[in-house]
């Protein structure tokens, strides 16, 4: 009898979970350069990091304008202005300096602010509203330059800290590290951190009639579209991943197996049904792994279990059909969830219900899983069920599921749509 979608997802689920809880333990984490470009993007970090020191470290102008105390300045006037002389430059990067009272030091944006001034006045709201003898502006810088208004303490001025203090905690274990968490690492200084390992993920695809991309193909020979869906797959998962391909042989495929002893999962496509040449049933079979069929259209026939290796544990195997649609569609409903919570990602897709644009049948006794597009009205068009149908798929913007028990539903009805153009 046909396992329920449901009831192989939770098979699957078990199955995986000692080596996703190992993805999560301390103890195995890895230290990777914060370089840029480097290999951090998209790790996991595996312990929270306090920040080293504030950010900004100094107190440092938030505009181009003056520096003033701002004491200096507090009875200016439209009628009545107080004009100051003008102090040295501060450009980002010089070191701070001294304020003199009674003066109006030039600062640019992120320069620091000198000792003894409090406030920034922008250069837009001073006469002249531009520097004086500064990078070949025009004007007599001895003429000092006059505010109209007073200025409240620490205005336009970053303060010691202001977005994190020392010892604070910076990011969480758990934080995935995108194009801001690795800003604001680099932003308190630190070079490296201590990162979850990536599942090692060994993919074999099966079949003696493959051939890779840009090879001359016979008759009888078709390109292998599968490892570039699922390695693909993976590595958006935050998989590392290992590729081969293997001929409907049992002994060829068991020689890829031993040859990547620090796999921590296998993953095969073709071989699992109830042919002549099952190579990964042929295998693995006889070694622990698990073969049946799920109550799903595409991608009945299914193989999972833990493959016995002599000297080595056991590996975790998930078999998948060989037809493309139906190994990227196992991959979608039973692999991409838990691996994408092991990484730190989002693990569901975005789910919405909407009207089918016409009407579909569909064999009642499955769940089956369509490609389709989503329509300017809002509704739903769904294509062909065929499971080498890859271009369908490669064209589609949603999946659409129709659960077991349903034979037909009528233009209009309502379906469960998840996006997959996010």
């Amino acid at each position: 009898m046909a396992s329920t979608l449901d009831e192989h997802a939770a098979r699957i689920a078990n199955l995986l979970a000692p080596l996703l809880r190992s993805v999560a333990d301390p103890a195995r984490a890895e230290t990777v350069t914060l370089a840029p470009g480097g290999p951090a993007r998209g790790r996991v970090l595996a312990a929270d990091i306090a920040s080293p020191l504030p950010v900004p470290p100094f107190a440092n102008s938030q505009m181009d304008g003056y520096a003033v105390r701002s004491a200096d300045i507090a009875a200016a006037s439209a009628d009545h202005p107080v004009r100051l002389p003008i102090g040295p430059v501060r450009a980002a990067g010089d070191a701070a300096g001294t304020h003199r009272p009674g003066s109006a030091t030039p600062v640019m944006t992120g320069a620091a602010i000198p000792a003894g001034a409090d406030a920034v006045v922008p250069i837009e709201v001073v006469d002249p509203p531009r520097f004086l003898g500064i990078g070949g502006s025009d004007g007599d810088p001895g003429a000092g330059v006059a505010f109209s208004a007073p200025v409240a303490p620490g205005a336009f001025v970053r303060e010691v800290g202001s977005d994190v203090t020392d010892g604070q905690l910076l990011l969480t274990a758990g934080t995935r590290l995108g194009p801001a968490q690795l800003a604001a690492l680099a932003a308190v200084g630190l070079t490296s951190a201590r990162v979850r390992p990536r599942p090692r993920v060994l993919l074999v695809s099966t079949g003696h009639e493959l051939r890779a991309p840009g090879e001359q193909l016979e008759s009888g020979q078709i390109y292998d579209a599968n490892t570039a869906s699922l390695a693909a797959s993976l590595l958006d998962t935050g998989a590392d991943v290992a590729c081969a391909t293997a001929p409907d042989d049992a002994d060829a495929l068991l020689a890829i197996v031993a040859a990547h002893p620090d796999a921590d999962l296998l993953i095969t496509t073709g071989g699992v049904s109830a042919g002549a040449f099952e190579v990964v049933r042929d295998a693995l079979e006889p070694r622990g792994v698990s073969f049946g069929h799920v109550a799903m259209q595409p991608g009945g026939p299914q193989g999972a279990g833990m493959l016995r290796r002599e000297g080595l544990a056991p590996l975790p195997v998930v078999a998948f059909p060989g037809n493309p649609v139906s190994a990227l569609l196992s991959f979608e409903m039973f692999l991409r969830p838990l691996l994408r919570r092991a990484a730190g990602l989002r693990e569901r897709r975005e789910v919405r219900w909407l009207p089918l644009a016409h009407a579909i049948d569909s064999p009642q006794g499955k769940h089956q899983i369509r490609r389709g597009m989503l329509r300017d009205d809002g509704s739903v068009s769904v294509g062909a069920p065929g499971s080498h149908l890859l271009h369908d798929y490669a064209r589609a913007t949603v999946l659409v599921h129709v659960p077991s028990g349903i034979a037909a539903l009528p233009a209009g009805a309502e379906v469960e749509v998840w996006r997959i153009d996010e």
